[in-house]
């Protein structure tokens, strides 16, 4: 039986694989399979006889598609960034980042909300890059490449526009970013890897995020 995705970016990633012919069956069950074990265990962790059998396939197979286990997290994760990641996430992220604001906390508390339900929807997705960029360097580059840069340039001119108008202190846009987004991907962390069997008050976690932020970027004339 046909392995099914069981969210939509799934399969998005089986259309959008570049190859010169359609995937097999058998490789779209060892894609899944593959998916849902380096999510749950990670890429070290995980070995190709348990990704064989979850696939229902022999382990040779997999050697027959992918000669090796890097080159299957590669053909997972390196269409993920650059055909479905990025424009994925700039096509959610760009009418926040485009829509006016008249406050730099309501711009944070917007992009938070965003990332959540974001985060929420995809977290295999998001396990397998969090779990694997920081340890191949091919990967990271790719994605600072493809992602950061489209979308630090919009956020920095937002970061302007509020400092001249007052309401930021007088760091560098990449430290301010830097600091916002340290606070904001600790919470997403914290939420869905590090304690997801918690009981949590979302709306009041992330404004307490929001709160947090604003109090160390907003100077000391503005404070209540």
């Amino acid at each position: 039986m046909t392995a099914e995705p069981n969210d939509a970016w799934v399969e998005e990633l089986l259309r959008l694989q570049d190859t010169d012919s359609k995937m097999t069956e058998k490789q779209m069950k060892i894609l899944q399979a593959a998916v849902d074990i380096f999510a749950e265990k990670g890429y070290a962790a995980a070995s190709t006889s348990e990704i064989a059998q979850k696939a229902g396939v022999a382990e040779g197979t997999i050697f027959r598609h992918y000669k090796t286990k890097k080159e299957l997290l590669f053909s997972i994760v390196g269409p993920l960034i650059a055909k479905f990641v990025a424009p994925f996430v700039l096509r959610e992220f760009t009418p926040i980042l485009d829509a006016p604001y008249d406050r730099y906390e309501d711009f944070v508390r917007a992009i938070a909300k965003n990332r959540l339900e974001f985060a929420r929807r995809h977290l295999p997705m998001l396990k397998i890059l969090l779990q694997e960029i920081p340890f191949h360097t091919e990967l990271r580059e790719q994605f600072k490449t493809v992602v950061l840069q489209e979308i630090y340039a919009r956020i920095e001119r937002v970061i302007i526009q509020f400092q001249k108008a007052g309401q930021l202190v007088p760091l560098p846009p990449l430290t301010i970013v830097q600091l916002s987004a340290s606070a904001l991907v600790g919470f997403l962390i914290s939420r869905f890897l590090i304690f997801p069997e918690q009981e949590w008050d979302e709306e009041q976690s992330l404004e307490s995020v929001v709160q947090f932020i604003m109090y160390g970027l907003t100077p000391r004339s503005h404070t209540p």
